[in-house]
């Protein structure tokens, strides 16, 4: 039976089956997009639903066989349990209340993600970000709910459409922040009754906008660095056990014919 998994493990870490499920996700949602036309139900319905459900087969087949192969350890890995999350969902029910469900089928094609070893490093880089972007959220909130005071004792009176309360002025300032028709959409306007808003804008934008929106990105980079780094490591340490192994089978085999 080890022996049988190990070939099973084996099969399933061949670059061709990889490449081969990596196809059948964008395949997948390229069917699910066709699911989404009238037309194309219309002319081909029966084939796109019976593909979608090859699709999900393969998916569960796939799983299968992980599951038989890593046993226990199936469920310690991460991506593993991220996999059977997604394709758990398409099993669901999707009748009466439940048919909402069928929208979250098209969350399959985020399984190219633990195919991908490059998108793979992106998430876990956004993972190990998280703690860091956690005080950074801190920051801005501190930045949003001081500005967001201010403009609605300055410019309630005058804009109570955008400043009218500390809800409307947040929202205000996040537009403002996306830099969307922020100047002559509200800042503008705003400075034709007090001339020196800019003096409050500027300086909001200049703080939320570039200083810390970039700090924010830095810390995402950095973290993708150190998790391409340490995934980097560990193969590195996987092939070193190898070539030890490698050595030691050679050492017993020269030993047992002296």
């Amino acid at each position: 039976m080890t022996a049988l998994r190990s070939q099973v493990a084996a099969f399933l870490d061949r670059p061709a089956v990889t490449r081969f499920i990596l196809a059948v996700i964008i395949f997948n949602a390229v069917i699910l997009g066709l699911e989404t036309s009238k037309p194309a139900m219309a002319a081909a319905g029966d084939t796109i639903l019976f593909l979608d459900r090859l699709c999900l087969a393969i998916f569960i087949i796939e799983l299968a066989l992980k599951l038989f192969a890593h046993g226990g350890r199936f469920f310690r890995s991460g991506w593993n349990l991220f996999d059977l999350a997604v394709v758990g969902v398409a099993l669901l029910p999707a009748s009466g209340g439940l048919s909402v469900l069928r929208a979250l089928r098209v969350l399959r094609v985020l399984r190219v993600i633990s195919i991908a070893p490059s998108l793979r490093r992106v998430v876990e880089g956004f993972l190990r970000a998280l703690p860091g972007m956690g005080s950074v959220a801190l920051l801005i909130g501190l930045i949003y709910y001081i500005s967001a005071v201010m403009a609605t004792k300055l410019f309630a009176a005058s804009f109570p459409d955008w400043f009218g309360d500390l809800g409307l002025s947040a929202y205000s300032l996040f537009q403002i922040m996306t830099l969307e028709s922020w100047s002559m959409g509200i800042v503008r306007p705003v400075m034709e009754v007090y001339p020196y808003a800019w003096a409050f804008f500027v300086p909001f934008i200049l703080a939320t906008t570039f200083a810390v929106m970039n700090l924010l990105v830095g810390l995402i980079v950095n973290s993708m660095q150190e998790a391409a780094s340490v995934e980097q490591a560990e193969a590195e340490r996987d092939k070193h056990a190898e070539l030890m192994a490698r050595l030691d089978a050679i050492e017993r085999r020269l030993t047992e014919k002296g």
